[in-house]
């Protein structure tokens, strides 16, 4: 490809390229660009919403860039508050440990692991001096700062912002001027802190880096973006047959987004199914599961794809329980509802098991259980509904 294909290729499905004059003329240079992308370790797994992003970085990979993934382990114990209207708690040492422990394995799933230099960012900011927090302060103004559009509307609301929080993008703009990134990656809703690191590299007297933002992905309820805090996610955590379902759950409206976004469907082809949808031509379902597929084979293999789909035809289409997970007791018992749900493993604790049955989403054998306190005496063939997606057949040995 020439200049203007590349360029072309690397800017297509993003939200922004800032400066698109400066991307041209580094992408003209013939330079190998140090290409970097942070994120936080605030939850344990990832998720699509994930995907899209490391999608565009994979495309810079392809094409012979260096790619740096960076696992902000100092940045997580301050929380960038982005999107939300009061202070986020800090996580602590341990949390912070545990949920950077499998970034790598599912960042993998996208990213050539062979291909990918990763960085922790506790590796320069715990040596940062009192005089180096000092210097670096003294880089930006409090004006420049309070400028972020949830800075400013705290302000307005008269909320709280706590001091550690307006160091947040300082911290990640400072990430880049050590890494010394040509671009860098994130989700549009990351666009203050990205040009942070523009302004914080022209003080340090480096070449600034390029921002690409990237869109971001509605959750399952079609609503909030994808995130672990808003209970909406489809992690790489999940299981085959959890992620198809939940693919399944979104709305026919939604489903054109994630062909867009986590598929990079082409526009023209997005079009023509949305025709034929409209002429009867095909059915959103079909489509829908057509999406669902692609998206476990490309993260989850084409085996778990395959089997994720006949179980969901199987339990939701042909209702057949024959393919529920089979889960074999010695004998006959006789248990609390909370406590058969805790022995199938279908929940986490006793207050998800109240949470469900209140809400309805616990049935045996097609009826209903809404008694927390109810006794249910195992039968052989028993079938058991938790919620949308977790179906389990009784046997009794």
């Amino acid at each position: 490809m020439n200049v203007k294909e590349i360029v072309a290729q690397l800017v297509e499905g993003t939200v922004t390229t800032l400066p698109l004059r400066e991307f041209e003329e580094k992408i003209a240079s013939g330079k190998r660009l140090r290409v970097k992308l942070g994120m936080d370790p605030t939850a344990p797994d990832l998720h699509l919403g994930h995907a899209v992003v490391l999608s565009k970085m994979r495309q810079f990979q392809d094409l012979g860039h260096e790619v740096i993934f960076l696992i902000g382990d100092f940045t997580a114990r301050i929380g960038d508050p982005t999107g939300r209207s009061k202070t986020r708690p800090p996580l602590t040492e341990e949390e912070i440990a545990h949920n950077t422990k499998t970034y790598f394995d599912q960042v993998s799933r996208i990213l050539d692991p062979k291909k990918v230099t990763v960085k922790y960012n506790s590796e320069w900011l715990d040596r940062l001096t009192s005089r180096d927090w000092i210097k670096l302060c003294a880089k930006v103004t409090l004006a420049r700062i309070i400028e972020r559009e949830d800075f400013a509307k705290r302000l307005v609301e008269s909320l709280p912002i706590g001091f550690h929080e307006l160091l947040y993008p300082l911290l990640q703009g400072y990430d880049s001027v050590v890494l010394h990134a040509d671009v860098e990656l994130g989700g549009s809703d990351q666009t203050f802190n990205l040009l942070m690191g523009r302004h914080l590299q022209e003080q340090f007297g480096q070449e600034a880096q390029v921002v690409m933002t990237m869109p971001l992905l509605e959750g399952c309820d079609g609503v909030q973006k994808m995130s672990k805090s808003y209970g909406n996610t489809i992690s790489f955590s999940d299981t085959p047959e959890d992620a198809f379902g939940k693919i399944m759950s979104i709305s026919d409206t939604l489903m054109w987004r994630y062909y867009e976004l986590v598929l990079q469907t082409p526009v023209a082809d997005i079009e023509r199914m949305k025709m034929a949808v409209a002429s009867g031509k095909a059915h959103p379902m079909e489509l829908k599961k057509e999406l669902a597929s692609k998206i476990l084979s490309r993260f989850w293999g084409d085996g778990a794809a395959e089997r994720a789909r006949k179980l969901f035809e199987q339990l939701f289409q042909k209702r057949d329980f024959e393919a529920a997970q089979e889960v074999v007791f010695a004998v006959s018992e006789t248990l609390k509802i909370i406590d058969l749900l805790k022995r199938l493993d279908a929940v986490s604790s006793s207050s998800e098991a109240r949470r469900l049955i209140s809400e309805g989403a616990v049935t045996i054998n097609g009826e209903k259980v809404t008694d927390v306190y109810t006794s249910i005496v195992l039968t052989d063939g028993m079938r058991i509904k938790v919620g949308k997606r977790r179906f389990y057949r009784v046997s009794i040995d």
